[in-house]
C-alpha cells in the first residue's frame, strides 16, 4: 500500500500503537453542505472498464464550451470548477486528449493517472469508522512540542475556536479522543476522485496518515495521550486521498483547495505530493496540465484567504538541484527519467505555498528530508531514528510517525496561533510571519549541501518555527515592526513599476537581516528583476530571474543587509520586466525591521 510517498508517507518510522482496552461507541457526526461553488456537475454516463481521468483547463469564461467539447467528443464531465475554468473529465477514449487539445478555447489537457479510474468513484463506498479504545496515557511535554516552545505557547494562548485548519490528506478520525472536541464536521469532506463527496463520515481515515497530522496540528488540551501545537483551534477533513491505493491525484487535490477557499480554512496542511508523478514538467502536456490545474486551485483558495503549508518530502532530494526522477508514475510501473528544475513537486514548490523541511530532536536536519536553497521556507520536527513524532491514530490510539509529513503539521499549528491572534491576516502576511519568527539554524559544518547562510540557508530555509514567538510570548525577544502594502501595481511589458511602503517608528537604521516578503503574480517570471529601494535612494537587488525560468509568479521572502539605509521613510519595491509577451501584477509585499 503506497501513501504518495516519498513526499507524504513516514517511511523512516511506521506508525506504532500502544494497545489500549475498552472500546467507546461513537458518536453520530452531522452532515456537511455542499459548497456551491465547488459542487460538481451531474456525472453523464457510469463506470466502465479503460475509464481515465483528464483535467480540461479554459478560461473559467469558456467552461460552459469546455464541458460541450469534452462530452462531444467521447467524454463525460464527472466535476467542474467553473470560478477556475478546471473541468474533471473521464473518457474511455485514447484519443480524448489528442482531440480536445486542438478544440478552439481549451488551453490545457492532461491526463491525471496513467492507471484506470476505479469504479468506486461512482458508487464510493464509506470508510469504516473504527470502534473506539479508550486510553489511560496522560499528557506530557514531548520532544517535539518542547523544542518548537510550544508547552511555553500554551501558557499564553492554545488558539482560536474560530479559526479553521483544513487537514488535506487520507482523512481524519472525527471520533477520536483527543479529536472529536475539535472537529468541524459540517466543513469537512472527502475530495477522493476529485468531486467533493458530503456524506457524514466520507471525510474519515481510509489509513492512520491524516489522524496522525490532524493531532499534531490540534489534539485537545484535554488531560488525554497528547496536545496539537494549536489545541484550541477547529481541524475540517478533507479526504483527498483514495482507497485502496491511497494515492492523492490531481483532480482531488484540485477539489481540495476549492473546497478549503469556500469554507473558510485559515490554513491547510498538505502532507503529500499530487501523484503518480514526484515532479510534474511543464514540457510534458499531461503534467503541465495537471501543474496549471492544481496551481489554479492554490491561487483560489489563497485568494480567499486560506495559507497552504506543505512537506518537502522524503528522499533526501536537493529539490534545487532537479537531475532524476524514478519513482514516478507510482500508479503503475516507475521509469527513471531526466528532469530539471522546472519540473516541480507539487503543490509543495507552486508559488505561495509554504515548504517545510523536517528536523530530527534537536537542531539537526532528518537524515530523510528534502532541501534546497531558495525551496526550503521553514523547518519543523518531523522525527528521525528513534525519536519519532507521536501523535493520535483512528480507533482512539496513538503512535509515532517521522517525515516531513510530520513536520508540516507543526507549521501549521504555528501559523493557526498566528492567525488565531489576527483573524484579519492576510496569506502573505502570514508566510512573512513564519519566516521573520522562525529561529535561525546554521548548516552543519560537515555537510556542503547546505548552501547559503545562518539566516537563511537549503536545509533548514528561514529556521526552525517558533510557537512562542507567534503567540507574543514574553520570554523571547520581541519581534521587529511590519509594514504591509496591499495595493495591485501593474508589471508592463518592458517597464519599471514601483510600489511604496511608508516606515515610521523604527528606530536608526534598517537592520542587517531586514525581511522583505514579496507576492507577485506574473506568468514568466524570467522576465524580471526585482529590488528594494531605500529612502535614501540606496538599490538592494532582491533577485535578477534567469532569461529562461519560465515559472509563473514569486512569492518569497528576501533577507537583506540594510544596515546602512535610515529605517523612517518611504521604501519601494522596484519590479522591471525586461521583455514583451508577459504582464503581471505586485499583489502584496511586506517590510519587517
Amino acid at each position: 500500500m503506497a501513501l504518495g510517498a516519498p513526499a507524504t508517507l513516514a517511511t523512516a518510522a511506521p506508525a506504532s500503537a500502544p494497545v489500549v482496552p475498552a472500546p467507546a461507541a461513537p458518536a453520530a457526526a452531522p452532515a456537511a453542505s455542499l459548497s456551491a461553488a465547488s459542487a460538481p456537475s451531474p456525472v453523464a454516463a457510469a463506470w466502465a472498464a479503460g475509464t481515465r481521468a483528464y483535467l480540461v483547463i479554459s478560461a473559467p469564461a469558456d467552461v460552459a464550451a469546455a464541458k460541450a467539447a469534452v462530452t462531444a467528443n467521447g467524454g463525460t464531465v464527472f466535476s467542474s470548477y467553473d470560478a477556475i475554468g478546471v473541468v474533471v473529465a473521464h473518457s474511455t477514449s485514447a484519443s480524448f486528449a489528442a482531440t480536445l487539445r486542438g478544440v478552439s478555447g481549451i488551453q490545457k489537457v492532461g491526463a491525471t493517472r496513467t492507471s484506470d479510474v476505479p469504479a468506486d468513484a461512482y458508487n464510493p463506498a464509506l470508510p469504516a469508522n473504527p470502534a473506539q479504545s479508550a486510553t489511560t496515557l496522560t499528557e506530557s511535554n514531548r520532544w517535539d512540542m518542547t523544542q518548537i516552545k510550544a508547552d511555553q505557547a500554551w501558557a499564553v494562548t492554545t488558539g482560536s475556536s474560530s479559526v479553521k485548519v483544513g487537514v488535506l490528506d487520507t482523512g481524519v478520525d472525527d471520533q477520536h479522543q483527543d479529536l472529536a472536541p475539535n472537529f468541524d464536521a459540517a466543513d469537512s469532506v472527502s475530495c477522493a476522485y476529485g468531486k467533493a463527496d458530503t456524506r457524514s463520515g466520507a471525510w474519515r481515515d481510509v489509513d492512520t496518515h491524516g489522524t496522525h497530522v490532524a493531532g499534531t496540528i490540534a489534539a485537545a488540551k484535554n488531560g488525554k495521550g497528547v496536545i496539537g501545537v494549536a489545541p484550541g483551534v477547529k481541524i475540517a477533513s478533507v479526504r483527498i486521498a483514495e482507497p485502496s491505493s491511497t494515492l492523492f491525484f490531481a483532480e482531488n487535490t484540485v477539489c481540495g483547495f476549492v473546497w478549503a477557499g469556500d469554507h473558510g480554512f485559515k490554513v491547510t496542511n498538505n502532507s503529500y505530493y499530487t501523484d503518480p508523478w514526484q515532479f510534474n514538467c511543464p514540457d510534458n502536456a499531461d503534467q503541465a496540465a495537471i501543474i496549471e490545474g492544481v496551481k489554479r486551485a492554490q491561487e483560489y483558495a489563497e485568494g480567499k484567504g486560506s495559507l497552504q503549508v506543505a512537506a518537502a518530502g522524503n528522499s533526501n532530494y536537493d529539490l534545487a538541484n532537479k537531475t532524476t526522477d524514478s519513482e514516478s508514475p507510482n500508479d503503475s510501473t516507475p521509469a527513471t527519467r531526466t528532469i530539471t528544475n522546472a519540473c516541480l513537486d507539487i503543490p509543495t514548490e507552486l508559488p505561495g505555498v509554504v515548504t517545510v523541511a523536517a528536523m530530527g530532536s534537536g537542531n539537526v536536519k532528518a537524515s530523510y528530508s528534502n532541501f534546497g536553497k531558495g525551496v526550503i521556507d521553514v523547518a519543523a520536527p518531523g522525527g528521525d531514528g528513534s525519536n519519532g513524532v507521536y501523535s493520535t491514530l483512528p480507533g482512539g490510539k496513538y503512535g509515532t510517525k517521522s517525515g516531513t509529513s510530520m513536520a508540516s503539521p507543526h507549521v501549521t499549528g504555528v501559523a493557526a496561533l498566528l492567525v488565531s491572534a489576527d483573524p484579519t491576516l492576510t496569506p502573505a502576511y502570514l508566510r512573512s510571519r513564519l519566516a521573520t519568527q522562525a529561529n535561525d539554524v546554521a548548516c552543519p559544518a560537515s555537510d556542503s549541501r547546505c548552501t547559503g547562510t545562518t539566516a537563511t540557508n537549503a536545509f533548514f530555509g528561514e529556521g526552525q518555527v517558533d510557537a512562542l514567538k507567534a503567540v507574543g510570548g514574553t520570554t523571547t525577544p520581541p519581534t521587529g515592526k511590519y509594514f504591509e502594502n496591499l495595493t495591485d501595481a501593474a508589471i508592463a511589458d518592458n517597464a519599471t513599476v514601483e510600489s511604496p511602503i511608508a516606515v515610521t517608528g523604527v528606530t536608526g537604521n534598517a537592520p542587517a537581516a531586514l525581511k522583505a516578503g514579496v507576492d507577485i503574480k506574473h506568468t514568466y517570471r524570467g522576465d524580471l528583476v526585482i529590488s528594494l529601494v531605500a529612502p535614501n535612494g540606496t538599490v538592494y537587488l532582491l533577485e535578477d530571474f534567469a532569461d529562461g525560468d519560465s515559472a509563473d509568479n514569486v512569492a518569497k521572502t528576501y533577507t537583506v543587509n540594510a544596515s546602512a539605509s535610515v529605517a523612517n521613510g518611504t521604501w519601494k519595491l522596484r519590479v522591471k520586466d525586461g521583455a514583451s509577451g508577459d504582464i503581471g501584477t505586485v499583489d502584496a509585499w511586506n517590510l519587517t525591521f
